[in-house]
């Protein structure tokens, strides 16, 4: 991350971010086999949001970045380029920061029942002063819908079968996507984390449900696991050597699992339904996938029945926070077609996979996908 920029993929990241804080925890899912590290035993000088797992605050961060337009220095003591621990300075803008979440806090729980219907997107969306002057220009001008919505308007007479039939059959068919059973994949990552340079990655995914990704680095290897039933990140970017993932996080780790053997994706989801929308002026299918108790999924199917993006959202105790991940560049490997090129974007930053090399159906050793060591820079020489 580069201090000072004003576009909305820095205000949690990887960095020890020390701020504003606390309030009953949001995200309630944790990695079954995990005690999450709480963000007030791993942070310094944590007030509000108190006792939440350290991806949901990081993710909490990301809220405030995007509903501003902020990034850390924003917000931080300007020595924080140079000196982590201040990041537990209070600010006048951490001091304001902390009313704000009481304020949201308080009408939700006066007006709404407790329930998350006021974030700080709500007011701020994108502006660190929120407007209080009628926009003629948006009341009077065209319409536009969000394609990445939440809410959607289904089709009750519409069936998600067809529709995954379709997907099937465009990737190459059920018996080719049956015959899949692993991959090895090698290409390039770049975003914030890079400063835009590109670097090498390495993706290793094991039917059904197993995928670890890893992130040259210059100073170390960025890994992050899913094993089946688990997720963590070992990266250096991160606030801590080593973070289970929790909630949205780890349904998210799962779900990215679960895409790179898609025949199984239905079934992930106990309901589905079937709407539409358009992205970049072209025509999509939306299928919304729900579970009980999780924040929902979208996926968007163009007109040749490939999924063109992905959409899912986080709880945090500010607020629902969305990851989308794009894909293009399909290309055919072993008569499955898979996206060669990956964008996700969320409130943290963006970062771009383009693959180089699939090799399918490689002998994977189950040992692979076990918790990774926490991330450490190696030694100077």
């Amino acid at each position: 991350m580069q201090f000072g920029w004003r576009s909305a993929i820095a205000g949690a990241m990887g960095t020890v971010i020390v701020c504003l804080v606390g309030l009953v925890p949001a995200a309630g899912q944790v990695a079954p086999d995990e005690n999450p590290q709480l963000s007030d035993t791993v942070f310094k000088n944590v007030q509000i949001l108190k006792g939440i797992p350290v991806d949901e605050f990081m993710d909490a961060m990301g809220m405030f970045s995007s509903a501003l337009g902020y990034d850390c220095s924003n917000c931080h003591a300007e020595e924080i380029r140079v000196n982590r621990d201040a990041f537990a300075v209070t600010t006048p803008a951490i001091r304001r920061a902390r009313g704000m979440i009481e304020m949201m806090n308080t009408l939700n729980r006066t007006y709404f029942g407790g329930q998350p219907r006021v974030s700080c997107f709500t007011c701020h969306r994108g502006s660190y002063r929120p407007e209080i002057v009628p926009n003629l220009a948006l009341q009077y001008g065209d319409i536009m819908d969000d394609p990445n919505a939440m809410v959607i308007f289904p089709d009750r007479k519409a069936s998600a079968d067809p529709v995954f039939e379709k997907y099937l059959r465009a990737l190459g068919g059920p018996e080719r996507l049956a015959q899949l059973t692993s991959f090895v994949a090698t290409g390039t990552y770049s975003g914030f984390n890079t400063g835009g340079g590109e670097v090498p990655v390495e993706i290793v995914a094991r039917a059904p449900d197993q995928r670890i990704q890893i992130v040259h680095m210059p100073d170390g290897n960025g890994v992050k696991t899913y094993d089946g039933r688990n997720g963590w990140v070992a990266e250096p970017w991160r606030p801590v050597p080593l973070m289970p993932l929790t909630g949205g996080n780890l349904a998210g780790v799962r779900l990215e699992a679960l895409m790179s053997f898609p025949a199984g994706i239905q079934k992930a989801f106990s309901q589905w339904q079937v709407s539409s929308t358009t992205i970049d002026d072209r025509p999509v299918q939306i299928l919304q996938g729900t579970n009980a108790g999780q924040p929902p999924v979208n996926l968007y199917f163009d007109e040749s029945g490939l999924l063109t993006r992905q959409v899912r959202w986080n709880k945090t105790a500010v607020g629902t926070v969305p990851t989308q991940t794009d894909y293009a560049d399909y290309r055919d490997v072993g008569g499955v077609k898979i996206p060669f090129r990956t964008i996700v974007s969320w409130t943290d930053g963006q970062n771009t996979i383009a693959l180089s090399e699939v090799r399918p159906n490689v002998p994977i050793d189950p040992a692979r996908f076990v918790k990774p060591a926490p991330f450490r820079r190696p030694e100077p020489r």
